[in-house]
């Protein structure tokens, strides 16, 4: 199984509504794209906020194995949303942090 894990540092004038909505189409990937196991997402919750790094959202998505992630990767739904998630993440690409773990 392959977690995929995206930490998430929004501009400050990104809007609660905007940040409702990005997160909503985020979610809505579980059930548009075929083979994500599970979804989770949510703030950060750390008691840690001197390593945060100002990363205060993120999610992450189980996948099967790695052909599951990489057709997740290129779907047109996934890419979509992922711009919309890049476009409000300050510094664009700078502001999202990925990573995937084989479990």
């Amino acid at each position: 199984m392959i977690r995929h894990i995206v930490a998430v540092r929004l501009r400050k004038d990104v809007t609660p509504e905007r940040k409702r909505a990005l997160f909503a189409a985020i979610a809505a990937l579980k059930t548009s794209v075929p083979n994500v196991l599970d979804y989770h997402g949510g703030p950060n919750v750390s008691v840690e906020p001197h390593v945060m790094h100002g990363f205060d959202d993120g999610f992450w998505f189980d996948f099967p194995d790695e052909a599951a992630r990489d057709a997740y990767l290129v779907h047109p739904t996934h890419q979509a949303a992922g711009a919309a998630l890049v476009e409000a993440a300050e510094g664009g690409i700078d502001g999202i942090v990925v990573m995937d773990f084989k479990l």
